[in-house]
């Protein structure tokens, strides 16, 4: 069975009931829901302050910029105190050779000493490098390719081989008094074989068959590079100038490989 709900009438006034009039202006209350609400603030914060309560602040570019550059990078003092300040860097910074311990006029002045074998001067050489000596391996390797050879690691291999050799060798012979070093036996094998590197240019002029010629002039550069470097080793490793006939037998025998290479 249907449950019945009750409704109670509506009425709505008429135009001719009274009105009441009152001489003072009263206000209807509005609903609490029409109420305008204020935003949330966060907790703990100052109140903000009005637009007009903001002070007018004038705002220039040019002048901001110009003040931040100034004050982030100071003018220098002074034209001649950043000449000589880069001046004296320029000065202090060593050059890329220096780095590398490569000086090209010690070399070039080893070399010309090395060309004058009857006017060779110990002194410039009592200062060892590796440079001069590998110079003139890739020139002697150069040389040998250019005459269709590829031995650049032969040429390597005998030179150190060879350098070892005779720094033991010496060294054997001078017992106690021996100062011969590894390093020094390197500069002076190396700077030595300049008159073999001379001798492979001139051989790419030469008929290709070893002839007596060949011979007496492969002979001629092996008695070269024998007197300089025998001459370079009396005076730092025996001291004494009648042993050079002894120093010398190991050199001729080094410098007649390289020879070889050459001519075969």
């Amino acid at each position: 069975m249907p449950k019945e709900f009750t409704i109670p009438p509506v009425t709505f006034p008429t135009s001719n009931t009274p009105t009441p009039t009152t001489s003072t202006t009263t206000t209807t209350p509005q609903p609490p829901h029409l109420h305008h609400r204020q935003p949330p603030t966060a907790p703990f914060q100052p109140p903000r302050p009005s637009a007009s309560s903001l002070p007018f602040m004038s705002f220039d570019i040019a002048s901001t910029s110009a003040n931040s550059s100034s004050s982030f990078f100071p003018p220098p003092s002074s034209t001649s105190s950043t000449s000589s300040s880069s001046a004296l860097f320029a000065g202090e910074e060593p050059s890329l050779l220096e780095e590398l311990e490569i000086n090209p006029s010690l070399i070039w002045r080893k070399t010309l000493s090395l060309i004058h074998p009857f006017r060779l001067n110990p002194s410039l050489h009592s200062d060892p490098d590796l440079s001069g000596p590998f110079l003139y391996y890739f020139a002697f390797s150069l040389f040998q390719l250019l005459a269709g050879k590829v031995q650049f690691g032969v040429i390597l291999g005998w030179l150190a081989i060879s350098s070892i050799f005779l720094y033991s060798t010496l060294n054997f012979l001078a017992g106690k008094n021996g100062n011969l070093d590894l390093y020094r036996s390197f500069s002076v094998v190396g700077y030595c074989l300049l008159p073999i590197v001379i001798y492979s240019a001139a051989s790419l002029f030469l008929p290709p068959t070893p002839t007596t010629a060949a011979f007496l002039i492969a002979a001629v550069f092996v008695v070269w590079a024998t007197r300089v470097s025998s001459r370079l080793l009396a005076v730092d490793e025996l001291g004494a100038s009648e042993h050079r006939a002894l120093i010398a037998y190991p050199c001729f025998l080094i410098y007649s490989l390289f020879s070889m290479l050459v001519m075969f």
